[in-house]
């Protein structure tokens, strides 16, 4: 295809946002004049992306807190879908998002639009429902882990392994020296970051116990720093409750900036996500915490097919834990008690203050676990690069061209 396609994209936060951008810088490498719109972040509108829609619009999580908002998030997408039927663009690429973009991407296929899913949804976590939603919406599947294709094909769906777009946009040895001085942070004292999430509803769960935490881990270690990095539309509330918690000077909230953050970083405290996966691409060793109310955490956890949430101890963990046809039942399966953590967990109810800070100091205090966690994400961080904007590229080229 010579001419520049018009390409339609949703992205439902801010990694995606991320992603998304990543993305359309390579197209327009291939095709200069390519337009895009749709919805999307101030990351994807940096790549010159018409957002019909800003992307916080659809930064909702779990299954009750969703609910205020779905009379909302219906109307968006019908009117989404709607504008996309009757302007045809030459291809729809849903950015994860899955509760959103597969019934998006559905009625668009049915409607006679190519449609293309970016990020394949992690069935083989949890949900495994979702591979007959993506069956039924997308023509082709853009994976970002290497073991994903085959699990697809076995279920009848196209995929390719592109790599992740983060393992060739952070540095294989982040410079932590020169992070710590563009953010103003002390050279010689740890600083442990706090990554409470991009959603409100996490900040609400999280942000209080990492700050807890931070004072307990002040305590035992009274130089300690601690930097939050904020997205815009969450920073006055972040800015507040660091403003309440206490910790002074020692707490620096910054205006996005995560990546400054986590390359400037001794560990961090982290929101199970996107960004734990980033940490691991900076080497950082890490607490994972997630917390949600309960009703909504009994029927996700009803859902799970493996026994972590974090994604460096999916990644890291052996492929036959992996290699497994989705189960509908498979609960079993995620409560095994040998299973292998390179980083500890602490979900729901066990995620304290307390518990969180003792974690945080074990790291602190184990150089020897800290320079092994370096070596085993330095191998995934190999493992993840590739020349993800070729391989997507050729991918959207070869799938235009049908």
């Amino acid at each position: 295809m010579d001419a520049a396609p018009t390409i339609a994209m949703v992205a439902g936060e801010p990694s995606g946002d991320l992603l998304a951008s990543l993305l359309l810088k390579s197209l327009r490498t291939r095709w200069p004049g390519l337009r895009a719109r749709g919805i999307g972040g101030p990351q994807m509108a940096a790549q010159h992306f018409d957002a019909w829609w800003p992307t916080e619009k659809l930064a909702v999580r779990g299954y009750l807190e969703v609910l205020p908002r779905l009379p909302e998030l219906l109307r968006i997408r019908r009117q989404l879908a709607d504008r996309l039927v009757q302007e045809k663009p030459d291809l729809f690429i849903g950015v994860d998002a899955p509760d959103f973009n597969f019934d998006l991407e559905a009625r668009l296929k049915s409607a006679g639009l190519k449609t293309l899913h970016f990020v394949s949804p992690s069935f083989w976590a949890w949900r495994p429902e979702k591979l007959l939603k993506l069956k039924a919406g997308a023509d082709y599947v853009l994976c970002l882990f290497p073991f994903e294709p085959e699990l697809l094909a076995a279920q009848g769906i196209a995929a390719t392994y592109v790599g992740h777009p983060l393992a060739s946009v952070i540095p294989m040895v982040p410079d932590r020296a020169a992070a710590r001085r563009d953010l103003g942070l002390d050279q010689s004292s740890p600083v442990i970051a706090l990554l409470p999430g991009s959603r409100s509803a996490e900040i609400k769960h999280l942000l209080p116990r990492f700050l807890a935490a931070a004072g307990l881990i002040r305590q035992a270690r009274p130089t300690a720093q601690f930097a939050v990095p904020a997205v815009p539309h969450l920073l006055a509330g972040i800015q507040a409750a660091a403003e309440a918690s206490g910790l002074g000077s020692a707490l620096k909230v910054v205006p996005g900036q995560s990546h400054a953050v986590l390359a400037a970083c001794d560990a961090t405290l982290i929101a199970s996500g996107t960004a734990t996966l980033e940490a691991a691409l900076f080497k950082r060793p890490m607490v994972i915490a997630y917390a949600m109310p309960g009703l909504s955490y009994w029927l996700m956890r009803r859902k799970r097919q493996l026994p972590w949430i974090g994604l460096p101890n999916v990644l890291c963990a052996p492929r036959e834990w992996l290699h497994r046809p989705p189960d509908m039942a498979a609960h079993a399966f995620a409560d095994r008690p040998d299973a292998p953590y390179v980083v500890p967990e602490l979900v729901q109810d066990a995620a304290t203050p307390r518990a969180l800070a003792d974690a945080v100091l074990d790291w602190l205090g184990a150089p020897e676990k800290i320079s092994d966690i370096e070596q085993r994400f330095t191998a995934l961080h190999y493992e993840l690069q590739r020349d993800t904007a070729r391989l997507a590229t050729n991918a959207i080229e070869t799938l235009l061209a049908r």
